[in-house]
């Protein structure tokens, strides 16, 4: 027999175990609840009304269940089939399961049906399936998947995406977040939260989310369809600021293209300042040697390619010194068979130099074809840094900006801190002098015109990375190169740096407010005028004879 006092006790430790108990069953239900989406969501999505189809994928993207997954994909994936409307099968090769049960069934049944998906129910499926990978422990899934959800946010997931803003850390993912919230205020009832999400859209430079606040403006008939006007008045003022920012990015868009065209104009020129400076000596063929530079760089590639394929990423700084040593050589024997000769013949060199390039057009043409050839980007130099919505600035123009500046540093520097630059600078103030006390000019021009030289192949190995190579690459640059000479003041490396970029970034601005034939035709205009005042251009060379 058992006491009552002892009776009391055991019910008190049985009673002890009754919450944990009810925990436990809780917890087990509530997993049994979650190991599959609901059956009646999986039927809508069987359902013939795309409405409803619809209104089931916002329901699983609202509660982000893992367990959808599968169902999802096999809609995405053309494997989910319906059995008389009462039965979503999911087919994955000869395995079939019931969607609701998980029962693995021998057979598909002979009336098994697809299940059909139009546009608008294969966007919200996408936006279900985003939703799930927005909780990936992977960044890019994550990142992907907002981007997704943004295109089609609605007031449905704005639970999940409060969920996600609590717990996500990446910054660059946590704006995107912000910003999709917003975009599904924007559908709300409630005027607070339209208002305020009309502000946190305001803040963005996205052509998008302009589009999306002006639908806030449209009218049906002659009445708004938005009827409060506070809203309508927030919707422009944030409009007008994202047109602020995008104007900003399309300047310095300008500026960057500017200063890409620039720097290609300075290496073109470099060399041309430095052969016409010294010697005087308007060499015509100059833009073969910027196309030979290509054409070896081109060559270099196709080695790389065929002898050394792991190379291939680094194959342009391999083609770096090939381009210039190829130019060069020619530039020398150019120099030693035909201007040699005709120093002090200004109208016979040009026409001399003019016949050359014209051999060296051919010579390429029948060494490589008359068909412009392709030089292959490495994945370094492919693809771009995104600054704004409309302002990508690409790596291979960011390569060459910065090419240019170590080209230039490098000149500076052989010019200024090398025997052969004093040498060079001192011909160019006094041939005569320098002659006088024993500086062998003959050489120092060979060298200067070699150098000359060289720096334009480096130009055509700059040049292969942006565009295609063709014998007539050089034609093109030609021109704008003794422009950039010329105003920069002939023989002055100074001159003709700031020259190169003022005229790059003054074209390209041009070109967006007047078109390329008249932005062309103004720089010209402006050039002739500005030699009219200052013959010298930029920056004059000193000398002893300039002070007689």
């Amino acid at each position: 027999m058992i006491s009552s006092r002892e009776f009391r006790s055991h019910a008190r430790a049985c009673l002890s175990f009754v919450p944990v108990v009810l925990c436990a069953l809780a917890l087990c239900c509530s997993s049994i609840a979650n190991a599959k989406p609901s059956a009646e969501l999986i039927l809508k999505l069987a359902n013939e009304d795309n409405d409803i189809k619809v209104e089931a994928l916002n329901a699983i993207a609202g509660s982000a269940d893992p367990e959808a997954l599968p169902v999802l994909q096999a809609l995405a994936n053309d494997g989910l089939k319906v059995v008389g409307g009462k039965q979503v099968l999911i087919v994955d090769g000869d395995k079939i399961t019931d969607a609701v049960s998980g029962q693995v069934l021998p057979a598909l049944p002979a009336d098994a049906e697809d299940i059909v998906t139009n546009n608008r129910v294969s966007s919200a499926l996408d936006a279900a399936l985003a939703a799930l990978a927005i909780t990936s422990p992977d960044t890019a899934v994550r990142l992907d998947a907002v981007k997704k959800l943004q295109a089609s946010a609605n007031e449905a997931i704005l639970p999940l995406l409060d969920k996600a803003l609590k717990i996500e850390k990446d910054p660059t993912i946590l704006k995107l977040l912000q910003l999709t919230q917003a975009t599904a205020q924007l559908q709300s009832k409630d005027k607070a939260l339209r208002l305020a999400a009309i502000q946190t859209l305001g803040t963005t430079d996205d052509a998008n989310i302009k589009s999306l606040l002006e639908a806030v403006l449209e009218k049906d008939g002659e009445a708004f369809k938005e009827s409060d006007e506070s809203v309508r008045l927030a919707a422009q003022q944030s409009i007008n600021a994202i047109n602020t920012r995008l104007k900003r990015g399309e300047w310095l868009g300008g500026i960057f293209t500017g200063l890409s065209l620039g720097s290609i104009l300075l290496l073109a020129a470099l060399g041309l300042a430095i052969t016409y400076g010294l010697m005087g000596v308007i060499n015509m063929a100059h833009g073969e040697l910027i196309m030979i530079g290509a054409y070896a760089t081109f060559a270099t590639q196709n080695l790389v390619q065929k002898f050394a394929p792991g190379l291939f990423e680094i194959y342009p700084l391999i083609a770096i010194p090939v381009s210039f040593l190829a130019s060069a050589l020619v530039g020398v024997a150019m120099e030693r068979l035909v201007i040699r000769h005709l120093y002090g013949r200004a109208l016979e060199t040009l026409l001399a130099t003019w016949g050359i390039s014209l051999i060296l057009i051919q010579l390429v043409r029948t060494t490589f074809g008359a068909q412009n050839v392709m030089v292959e980007n490495p994945q370094w130099l492919s693809g771009g840094v995104q600054v704004m919505s409309n302002l990508i600035l690409p790596w291979n123009r960011l390569a060459i900006i910065a090419f240019a500046a170590l080209v230039v540093i490098g000149m500076t520097l052989i010019l200024t801190r090398t025997r052969l630059g004093l040498f060079v600078r001192a011909v160019t103030q006094n041939r005569q002098m320098a002659s006088c006390v024993g500086v062998a000019t003959p050489h120092v021009d060979t060298m200067a015109f070699a150098l000359g030289s060289g720096i334009a192949g480096l130009a055509g190995c700059a040049l292969s990375q942006v565009g295609n190579v063709g014998p007539d690459l050089g034609q093109g640059y030609i021109i704008d190169s003794f422009m950039v000479v010329v105003l920069g003041g002939v023989g002055q490396l100074a001159g003709t740096v700031y020259a190169a970029m003022g005229l790059g970034i003054l074209s390209k601005l041009l070109e967006g407010w007047a078109g390329a034939v008249l932005a062309k035709i103004a720089i010209l205009v402006f050039i002739i005028v500005f030699i009219q005042k200052r013959p010298q251009g930029l920056f004059a060379v000193k000398g002893r004879f300039v002070d007689n």
